[in-house]
């Protein structure tokens, strides 16, 4: 089964193909093609160029950056970016933030932050998890307290992807403690980096990489105007974010890419030729072709702030697909997948390990699988 483009689609296709492999820098993609982490000053210029020819943020409202595409075109846009090798727009800007400020936000804080926003002027944390309010966000304890026009915001927060880099956080603090329900009480904050009383600590991962942190706030002080939509809504601005989140993180093209990459190299070295290991590849790529459709399911029918319920399988099937492609690399390279980060062996047999021990993390973010496993169950399965 293969989509069936019309002549203007396959056009926009080809336009899009063209676009990321000629415009974005070649030395970005190569990183991102070898399986490397991509830098901060990569990530800002690729959003810019992106930006600066109105393809960075296509989810958007028209009036601020936003392209009026149907959902196959927003599809195939992420797909031949992904393909492409193209690292995608920072997600803590253009899928999470941003749409928030866009649809809630005030009009004063739309012209403010929606521009840089959309430049990577402002690299964004999020401050959302907490040591013991991760899956079960609503449980989070920073407290943000009234003084005067201000608010006094004190707690922690902990996974802050690509903390190091940021310039302003949003985050979730909580501003009723008396509210009858854990998810009511809750308000949506924004606050530079660099306000007194935050304090950034990094975390060292498996894999040996410092891609996560913990940012500690003593009496920080927020002006009242920084606060999204209306006191003690929160949770409802971080249910949209999340939505959006989980879109997100079913990287469908990029995980295409890795499998075919990996088949190459099975071909190459005869591996190809055990019938398990061939079955291996085609389970995968029917399950992708699955989710693929999925994602164009999800998109379709997202409307109103409200993000279709297969979200959730998006992030559970996209995560658990990520896995088990890096697992299948790690099964390759055998003994050579053990010599990590070494020059004596082939790249992407001495990546294969570090990049598996990286990926366990996807069924944590965006909400651990075991919780988009029960949202399934209640909101598509009527359990």
């Amino acid at each position: 089964m293969r989509l069936r483009l019309t002549e203007e689609e396959a056009a926009f296709r080809e336009e899009m193909r063209a676009f990321f492999t000629t415009e974005i820098p070649q030395h970005v993609r190569d990183t991102v093609a070898t399986g490397h982490h991509v830098g901060k000053d990569d990530y800002v210029e690729t959003m810019r160029v992106m930006n600066a020819a109105g393809l960075a943020v296509p989810n958007w409202p028209v009036e601020w950056g936003g392209r009026d595409w149907t959902p196959l075109q927003r599809h195939i846009w992420h797909e031949e970016m992904q393909l492409a090798c193209v690292p995608p727009p920072l997600a803590f800007n253009a899928n999470m933030v941003g749409p928030v400020i866009a649809n809630f936000g005030s009009q004063e804080q739309k012209e403010r932050f929606l521009p840089p926003t959309a430049n990577l002027d402002i690299w964004w944390a999020q401050g959302f998890s907490e040591p013991n309010a991760g899956s079960d966000l609503a449980s989070l304890t920073t407290r943000a307290v009234r003084d005067g026009d201000d608010w006094i915001v004190n707690g922690q927060k902990t996974w802050t992807t690509l903390g190091q880099h940021a310039d302003w956080i949003f985050c979730l603090a909580r501003t009723d403690p008396e509210a009858e329900r854990k998810q009511q009480g809750i308000s949506f904050l924004l606050f530079p980096m660099d306000s007194p009383g935050v304090t950034l600590r990094p975390i060292e991962l498996i894999d040996g990489s410092f891609e996560v942190n913990e940012v500690f706030f003593d009496d920080v002080r927020v002006p009242g105007d920084l606060l999204v939509g209306e006191v003690n809504q929160g949770w409802s601005y971080a249910k949209f974010l999340l939505g959006n989140e989980r879109v997100g993180v079913a990287p469908v093209g990029a995980t295409k890419r890795a499998l075919a990459r990996l088949k190459e190299i099975a071909q190459e070295s005869g591996a190809l030729d055990d019938e398990l290991t061939a079955a291996r590849f085609v389970e995968l790529e029917n399950e992708l072709l699955a989710l693929e459709l999925t994602a164009l399911r999800v998109v379709a029918h997202s409307s109103d702030g409200k993000p279709h319920p297969a979200s959730s399988v998006l992030k559970l099937k996209g995560t658990e697909l990520q896995q088990a492609v890096s697992e299948l690399a790690v099964d390759l390279a055998g003994p050579l997948s053990l010599a990590s980060g070494s020059d004596t062996v082939p790249e992407w047999a001495a990546l294969s390990a570090p990049t598996y021990l990286n990926l366990r993390k996807a069924s944590i973010y965006g909400g651990s699988n075991e919780i988009q496993r029960q949202i399934i169950a209640g909101t598509i399965l009527g359990l």
